[in-house]
């Protein structure tokens, strides 16, 4: 069945060409979809500081109707991304404010996050939440795109400083980053003179992760053209692999064994069981 909008309650669900974009770059934007007034009080709530909540919970137990976290997850354009990469009812892992004091002198290694997970066909999402206008100087989440699905553990990748094609996040304030569990980031050393806050809530899907967006454009040639993207701090060979990867979790998320990209898995899936004579 072709997911639409009007299924659920019309939130407005990513597009299959923005789902590819976020298979290939392992990571969604969303610039200024929070409200400045929400913004000046999301501020306050995270220099308060949010309680631990216990892992696997539900969206309701932990963030009541009202709350500050709640409205903020209500948000449609939030609320429809959501939903498109985890679908309906996740659970909560866990969620941090996370700042970076002025002149701190120290930045955070680069990182995947607890990446103990031997998953082909299914990935959390972390929700990053900027309540401020970040600029360069104030030390925004590193992140290298395309890195999702190349499999590390956690700080493996810590030694490494600096990879042609990072991107450095400069945002205005009420920005939301999804990233890919695996995305490889972290964040900078603040040179400001102001404390810079961002607040993660990481979510585990409950559902099966299959055609959760609307897939009414599934057919866009744009979606292959997403999905063949590479990167410049790909290897000329092992980078190849990071194609092969992407046909793998596309066909997990569509239910379309046959799709691929210039026969990237076709190549190399023939197991004739035919004995030759």
């Amino acid at each position: 069945m072709t997911n639409t909008p009007e299924h659920t309650s019309n939130i407005p669900l990513l597009s299959s060409v923005r789902m590819a974009h976020f298979v290939a770059h392992g990571s969604l934007r969303l610039d200024a979809v929070v409200p400045p007034e929400m913004n000046a009080e999301g501020m306050k709530v995270l220099r308060e500081g949010v309680p631990e909540v216990p892992y696997g919970s539900s969206v309701p137990a932990v963030y009541p109707a009202g709350s500050f976290v709640r409205r903020l997850l209500e948000l449609p354009a939030v609320a429809g991304a959501l939903r498109s990469l985890v679908g309906p009812g996740p659970a909560v892992d866990h969620h941090y404010v996370h700042l970076r004091e002025p002149h701190e002198g120290r930045a955070q290694p680069l990182h995947a996050d607890a990446i103990i997970d031997v998953r082909t066909d299914a990935f959390d999402v972390q929700l990053m939440y900027y309540p401020q206008d970040v600029t360069l100087d104030m030390g925004g989440t590193l992140s290298v795109p395309g890195s999702h699905l190349r499999r590390t553990n956690e700080s493996d990748t810590g030694r490494y400083q600096n990879l042609r094609g990072q991107s450095r996040l400069v945002c205005p304030a009420g920005t939301v980053v999804f990233l890919h569990h695996g995305l490889w980031h972290g964040g900078r050393r603040n040179d400001s003179d102001v404390v810079r806050y961002m607040f993660k809530i990481r979510f585990n899907p409950t559902v099966r992760q299959r055609r959760l967006w609307d897939t009414s454009d599934l057919g866009d040639p744009r979606v292959a053209e997403e999905l063949s993207t590479t990167f410049p701090w790909y290897e000329p060979a092992t980078g190849r692999l990071e194609i092969y990867h992407r046909v793998l979790l596309w066909r997990a998320l569509t239910g379309d064994d046959s799709f691929d990209l210039d026969h990237w898995v076709t190549r190399v899936s023939n197991q004739p069981r035919r004995e030759a004579v």
